[in-house]
């Protein structure tokens, strides 16, 4: 008893439920070093209070914040898998002193009842429609999605952020599931534990993006752009805001469709707003072109009369674009800001090319055109291959060839328009007819698609020719896609689908195995019970519910935790959510974690299948 604690120890004794691989149950040590939490019931600070001790009092709290600062350190070692969720405090934050107080979070919902029984979206649907009959569809299933996310969705060890009516803002680490207070007052009982790190910080702190995604209206809601979940875990150690990952500070700040609207109609017609489709697309909170994502930004560019040149829908994430005014009235000249803009020898030849290209868009009562999957959308139809160009030797062009093992070059003329290409067998044909032949001899007509052409058309010429070569609007050479580039879209595109394809078999076939089929009927509403006959019938939501009962569970007989199961069951029920809403855009490996994660799992605990 009279040897000091070491910050470890502290670490896993005022924060029980931070994952700290060093000790398996540190519940066990409360009474030992004199700690002693608030009794189970009651509603407290959620951190434990330091009784006497042997242990000098300067000591303890030395110990206090070394082990506030590791349960950070470990907070920003499991970004991977931390989320961060605001929860408000009522529509005029008269929850949030109770929230401080009693170290919890409320969700209010006056004259709902207890929803610790419900497991589905269905189920909490049910409960919110018999609780306010009066209201429509619409309202019950808003609140629906609030309720699910905070009783089911968020999860201990979640950071949540509580804005204050003081302009402050408060950051804690969720600490327990969801908990339904019937003693407590009605508005007060819907409740989940949580640890508050930080009750004071300034919202100065907070950059405007992250700021400006905490404003929501809703009650309930995740803070998921932006790299938020570590940006709020610096925060709440008493760091700068590190700011949104992997973008320019400038994108950063635009982060809302006002701000994108206010910044173009600032500049003039000689310095456009260019960037990134990638920080074009955060403008609007999405990832990915999914066709309603796409739709809301084309109808939001349209009521203002905004153009993106070359269309933001074609082109990889990282291509550039010019936001223009296409709409804007001619000036003295006569001319409009995008043709005026074309003809400028002061910009450069993208942004020229740009706006040129934004003159010759349809007129906006044309027909819209076919959703197709464009040439434009791989990579090597956006990148310039290396060429040879109309009066360069044969030997030059035999010796690129030869340095890097490429089977034929395109030949450009001083515009950069194709004009040909030579290959091995084209120089193989002119020596045989000319042992002396020169480049223009063995150059022989190339494959050549546009930009905006749809690639299904194109994977015939590439498959017997063996590439096609790209061009852009100015008919200028702008990429070369070979076999090999299907070859490798074909694997991004195909991976994912493989991967969620071989977790559902594998957990079809460990629920057929081991539990009975009444059992696997349980897991689904009841007016869909008697369409199940085995687990094949089930969505994969439907999985989670099932083994989220201990009986089921024990049934697999497998050593692993159940709760860290259950979250990445969750994690990939969102990944193959979003893969079944199609986009020309790739996903990426970060995204892609919870598949293979999940998919390692199920290998290795049931690996004979």
């Amino acid at each position: 008893m009279g040897q000091h604690r070491c910050p470890a120890a502290s670490l896993a004794l005022s924060y029980p439920h931070a994952r700290v691989a060093t000790f398996t149950r540190p519940h066990c040590f409360r009474s030992v070093y004199g700690l002693h939490p608030e009794p189970d019931g009651q509603l407290g600070s959620g951190i434990p209070r330091l009784s006497s001790g042997p242990t000098p009092e300067e000591v303890d709290r030395l110990i206090a914040v070394g082990s506030r600062h590791l349960i950070m350190r470990q907070i920003l070692t499991e970004k991977s898998s931390m989320r961060s969720w605001v929860v408000r405090a009522g529509e005029n934050g008269e929850r949030e002193q109770a929230a401080l107080d009693d170290g919890v979070l409320l969700a209010g919902w006056l004259g709902l009842g207890d929803l610790s029984d419900t497991t589905t979206r269905d189920d909490i649907r049910a409960s919110v429609a018999a609780a306010y009959p009066d209201e429509g569809p619409y309202t019950v299933g808003n609140w629906t999605g609030q309720l699910y996310r905070f009783v089911h969705e968020i999860q201990a060890g979640d950071l949540v952020v509580l804005p204050l009516k003081s302009l402050l803002v408060a950051i804690g680490r969720v600490s327990g599931d969801y908990e339904y207070r019937t003693a407590a007052a009605d508005g007060m009982r819907h409740v989940r534990r949580v640890e508050w790190l930080v009750t004071d910080l300034d919202r100065q702190a907070v950059q405007s993006d992250l700021l400006d995604s905490m404003g929501s209206l809703l009650t309930v809601f995740e803070l998921s752009r932006f790299g938020a979940a570590e940006r709020v875990a610096a925060l709440a150690d008493g760091k700068p805001d590190p700011g949104r990952p992997d973008a320019d500070e400038f994108a950063a700040t635009l982060t809302e469709p006002a701000k994108l609207y206010e910044e173009v109609r600032r500049r003039s017609a000689d310095e456009p707003l260019t960037l990134s489709i990638r920080d074009f697309l955060g403008v609007w909170g999405v990832q990915r072109r999914y066709p309603a994502a796409t739709e809301q930004i084309k109808n939001g560019l349209e009521a203002r009369g905004l153009v993106t040149v070359p269309p933001f829908t074609e082109g990889t994430l990282d291509s550039q674009i010019a936001v223009l005014a296409g709409g804007a009235e001619p000036d003295e000249s006569g001319t409009s800001a995008v043709t005026r803009l074309s003809g400028s020898t002061g910009l450069s030849a993208a942004v020229q090319s740009a706006a040129h290209a934004a003159g010759q868009l349809p007129d906006e009562e044309a027909d819209v055109q076919t959703v197709a999957y464009r040439v434009s959308n791989l990579e090597s139809a956006n990148r310039m291959p290396e060429s040879v160009q109309v009066g360069d030797s044969l030997g030059t062009a035999m010796t690129i060839m030869v340095l890097r093992g490429y089977g034929q070059l395109p030949v450009l003329d001083a515009d950069g328009r194709l004009r040909g290409v030579v290959s091995w067998e084209s120089i193989g044909r002119a020596r045989m007819a000319d042992p002396g032949a020169d480049l223009q001899a063995a150059t022989v007509r190339g494959q050549e698609a546009d930009r905006s052409d749809d690639l299904l058309d194109w994977i015939g010429t590439i498959q017997q020719s063996g590439y096609v070569l790209v061009r852009d609007h100015d008919h200028k050479v702008c990429g070369l896609i070979t076999a090999s580039d299907l070859t490798v879209q074909f694997g991004t595109r195909v991976r994912p689908f493989v991967l969620v394809e071989e977790i559902e078999q594998r957990l079809r076939r460990v629920v057929d195995r081991c539990i009975p089929l009444d059992r696997i009927k349980a897991a689904v509403p009841r007016g869909r019970a008697a369409q199940v006959n085995s687990a094949a019938n089930l969505t994969f939501g439907a999985y989670g519910h099932l083994l989220k009962t201990p009986e089921n569970w024990a049934a697999l007989g497998w050593a692993i935790d159940q709760q860290h199961f259950l979250a990445a069951l969750e994690d990939c029920r969102r990944f193959r959510n979003g893969l079944m809403h199609f986009s020309p855009d790739p996903v990426t490996d970060d995204q892609l974690l919870p598949a293979q994660g999940l998919l390692e799992l199920l290998r290795s605990v049931d690996p004979q299948i």
